[in-house]
């Protein structure tokens, strides 16, 4: 039963509510929530990367600037829909996309540019720290850009005094406090499961490495504090709460929980924090979170470990590319229709196009797609092209374009959890999935379960995403009995009454998924061609 507008009047001007701000890759989006874990309101700024000097980055105006947008647009409509203006919230948290590389000196003056996960420039830094801690080392991670930093001897090292993520640094401006969630500084550095802290060892080994250096700084020494879910980590200061609210009216003092990663978020919002569950999480990059019960047998580069937000070990697969080129052939799609002058909306044409790959050959008719906007980790290409391939032998018709273009948006994943399932035998009960691709029913959850061969829940929260799952970080915080669990806070209290809907795999999805991926893999090498010799 929904929760009344009185009562929620009533929440708001007592402040019992929860707020969640996520910065994604392409939209920051701001979710207000209630002690019953509803939305009451939601606010969101669109956003795009810039290539800045073979750079993907975002730089700090835009950042602010989206962070106010989407708080004053949440906070007008509250005032529309309820009459009250915000002056107190019960907790906030901050979620961002994860790793990168932001540097800062002791003036809090930034050193160079955002360096976002997408860049596929610190392969070297990557594989040179993988070796020297036998861990699996992304190039995305902070500590290879970091390592990457000092192999090219870039000048502004030596006046580090601070290194974060995007959600370290909002963190940061809005409570003063240098602290990031275990969950997003477990892509930043290793961590030790036994003291939920960055690993010692791996910490002077990398010190060891760059001695010579003599930098007036140790790792430990510029990394963010790590923090648990459920613990406070400061509160808004005044200069927060102006940056935060453009017309003043919230005060100071709210409290602020740990800033965690888009990934952690993802397993909140999806309930998949316990162990032999996972989730995926869907849009301009793909990633799988697998709670893990026991240690991998050994190191593989298509495998991040990182860890929930309350600290348990987690088997990461992270694809750079998934939606973009999706998103960039409807909208071919939409400038056709409009030119026949037929007005169509989003949501329309998503739902018509994609539920055409239902109707498709099961191995997608023999078409090819790779949708590499950027460089993709796991297939080892450090620049992408998007393609589309055919033969005059293949089926070539709507429905299999669609499904070609689905299964492609999750091939490198694919590949990444063939390991994780054929190789180390990992058990998964099943996979709950979230992001925008999952508004239209079944098509996405058949293409998973497919691509996973486990079965994959959408829950009616699916659209809401990290930023709502983010806001349930908050009220963790703020509402958890005594020595109450992450999961059975979210077991027992948030999706205690929510309906989730299952698929189970399809026998033919699954063969029909095999056979495209032979042609993925096999064509890799037409991929690798377009980019090495800049055919465009």
């Amino acid at each position: 039963m929904k929760t009344n507008k009185v009562n929620i009047q009533e929440a708001i001007a007592k402040g019992e509510t929860s707020l969640g701000i996520e910065f994604g890759s392409t939209r920051i989006k701001a979710v207000l929530i209630d002690n019953r874990f509803e939305t009451i309101a939601t606010g969101s700024y669109e956003w795009e990367n810039r290539l800045e000097d073979g750079i993907w980055t975002y730089n700090l105006v835009d950042i602010i600037t989206g962070l106010q947008a989407a708080y004053s647009e949440m906070k007008q409509k509250v005032e529309l829909e309820f009459g009250i203006t915000i002056r107190t919230i019960g907790s906030i948290g901050v979620s961002a996309m994860m790793h990168g590389y932001m540097a800062f000196d002791k003036t809090g003056e930034q050193l160079v540019p955002f360096r976002t996960w997408r860049n596929t420039t610190t392969s070297s830094a990557a594989k040179e720290l993988t070796s020297l801690f036998q861990f699996n080392i992304p190039e995305r991670w902070s500590i290879a850009h970091l390592y990457q930093a000092i192999l090219n001897e870039e000048k502004h090292l030596p006046r580090i005094d601070y290194i974060t993520t995007l959600a370290g640094f909002i963190h940061w401006l809005l409570s003063g406090e240098k602290v990031l969630g275990i969950g997003d500084a477990s892509g930043m550095f290793p961590i030790d499961e036994s003291t939920q802290d960055y690993n010692e060892a791996m910490l002077k080994q990398f010190d060891n490495q760059i001695a010579k250096k003599d930098y007036p700084w140790t790792l430990k020494d510029i990394l963010p504090k790590v923090s648990i879910a459920g613990e406070q980590t400061g509160e808004l200061t005044q200069v927060g709460a102006k940056i935060l609210d453009r017309s003043r009216n919230l005060q100071p003092g709210i409290p602020i929980c740990p800033p965690e990663g888009d990934a952690g978020t993802g397993m909140v919002a999806t309930n998949s924090v316990r162990k032999r569950t996972g989730n995926v999480s869907v849009g301009t990059s793909v990633f799988s979170m697998i709670v893990l019960e026991k240690e991998l047998s050994k190191v593989y580069p298509e495998i991040d470990l990182v860890t929930t937000p309350n600290g348990s070990p987690v088997a990461m697969v992270h694809a750079n590319n998934c939606s973009s080129d999706l998103n960039a052939w409807l909208g071919l799609f939409r400038e056709f229709s409009k030119a026949m002058g037929q007005e169509v909306n989003t949501n329309q044409l998503f739902e018509v196009m994609l539920n055409k790959a239902l109707e498709a050959d099961p191995d997608g008719g023999g078409l090819l797609s790779y949708g590499y906007y950027s460089g993709e980790n796991i297939t080892g290409l450090a620049q992408g092209r998007p393609l589309f391939v055919r033969s005059p032998e293949s089926n070539f018709n709507l429905a299999n374009f669609m499904r070609t273009h689905l299964f492609s948006a999750f091939g490198a994943l694919k590949i990444g959890m063939d390991i994780l399932t054929k190789k180390e035998n990992v058990s998964i009960d099943g996979i709950l999935a979230h992001g925008g691709l999952f508004i239209t029913p079944v098509v996405g959850q058949k293409i998973v379960a497919a691509a996973m061969n486990v079965p994959v829940s959408v829950m009616e929260t699916a659209g809401e995403g990290g930023a709502w799952g983010m806001s349930i970080l908050a009220s963790y915080m703020r509402n958890k009995k005594q020595d109450e669990s992450l999961e059975d806070f979210l077991d027992n209290n948030v999706f205690k009454d929510v309906d989730g809907k299952e698929i189970y795999p399809d026998g033919l999805d699954v063969t029909g998924f095999e056979e495209f991926m032979e042609r993925y893999e096999k064509g890799l090498v037409i991929e690798k061609a377009a980019v090495a010799h800049l055919i465009i």
